[in-house]
């Protein structure tokens, strides 16, 4: 049999005090008053019994380990999940740890994670998307000390890391798809088209030209939602209730369109479920067209036209490049190390499934 060890309910029963007067004594806990008689008859029966206090345990500081910091607006969009898992991919794989500041597009939760940053000292960090405009200074400034990854567009900050995608063309092969299809009376679906949101009037912006180029700009609908909802908390089913009731708006109107394009995939399945209410066929009546290429389009029972543009592989780029900065500069003085900056931008590319087909009007 091992050792017995002593416990401070044996030096309680020796002392004839309760167990809590041992830790307080014993643990120098100055902020309770004890008898001297007491404190010394504590101390005297731990001798003799040969207790030896605990050592602390020491908490890791977080700020050595190797931490990379990635800031994503919203969890409820499952394309955002899909980056994430494609980060979370290669930085396990290199014994890197991801904290992530869920901003949910609040300006000031996006300012009070980018105050912590000092403080935490991250190895790295992701943006998810582009940074909100106001910070774009404080972005720029963390940039120039701590490696720090963009995916998004990056026109905004040209001195930055970027994994990129020119959001002006997914919107024209939305557009060129749609037109190929004979649709000319079309509708765009679009979350709140802000100044913070730069990325989304790329997106508008390329479908809106395509039809201008053949003369048809008049005959495009753009349709996006009041501005407040990017100052609410979005929930589970923000995006796909913007799909769905703005669609509900269009048609209520009495528009004769013949084809929804959406922004995302998440607004295009709220536009299925509002034709489908309104006993609307997909693809004979109405085709609808997304973007992202999220699982729940490509279920059979859906089968989503979409464009896909590679998400997990651009999680897996920004955390690459990270990485690889991280250790160019380790061990080399600050003079020694290199000066580089990536830019990885991926094409996209149409998926035609079944929410598509040729206009019967």
């Amino acid at each position: 049999m091992g050792k017995y060890k002593v416990t401070t309910w044996d030096i309680a029963c020796a002392a004839g005090v309760s167990q809590a007067t041992v830790s307080m004594i014993l643990n120098k806990k100055y902020n309770v008053s004890f008898s001297r008689e007491t404190v010394e008859k504590v101390e005297q029966s731990a001798k003799v019994l040969g207790y030896v206090i605990p050592k602390r345990r020491i908490k890791k500081d977080y700020r050595t380990e190797k931490l990379i910091v990635a800031f994503c607006p919203t969890f409820t969009n499952p394309y955002y999940v899909m980056l994430l898992q494609g980060i979370e991919e290669v930085a396990s794989k290199r014994g890197y740890g991801v904290f992530i500041c869920n901003t949910q597009r609040d300006l000031k939760r996006e300012e009070q994670y980018l105050k912590m940053m000092a403080a935490m000292r991250p190895m790295g960090i992701i943006y998810t998307c582009n940074p909100s405009p106001c910070f774009k200074e404080q972005v720029q400034d963390l940039a120039d000390i701590i490696p720090l990854v963009i995916i998004n567009n990056r026109e905004n900050i040209s001195e930055v890391d970027a994994v990129e995608l020119n959001n002006t063309k997914p919107g024209k092969l939305m557009a060129e798809h749609l037109m190929s299809l004979g649709h000319r009376d079309v509708a765009f679906i679009s979350p709140p088209l802000t100044r913070r949101q730069q990325q989304r009037f790329k997106r508008v912006e390329g479908f809106v030209k395509e039809y201008e180029k053949a003369g048809l700009k008049d005959r495009v609908v753009v349709k996006a939602a009041d501005e407040e909802q990017d100052t609410d908390i979005p929930s589970l089913d923000s995006e796909y209730k913007i799909g769905y009731t703005l669609t509900g708006e269009l048609l209520k109107e009495g528009r004769s369109l013949t084809a929804f394009a959406a922004m995302n995939d998440m607004i295009a399945l709220g536009i299925l479920d509002a034709l489908g209410e309104a006993k609307l066929r997909v693809p004979a009546d109405v085709s609808v067209i997304g973007c992202d290429n999220i699982l729940f389009g490509r279920l059979k029972s859906i089968g989503l036209t979409t464009i896909e543009h590679f998400v997990p592989l651009k999680g897996k780029d920004a955390c690459d490049i990270i990485i690889k900065k991280i250790e160019s500069q380790t061990g080399l003085a600050k003079e020694q190390q290199p000066v580089s900056i990536y830019h990885v931008e991926y094409e996209p590319k149409l998926m035609i499934r079944g929410t598509t087909g040729y206009t019967q009007m």
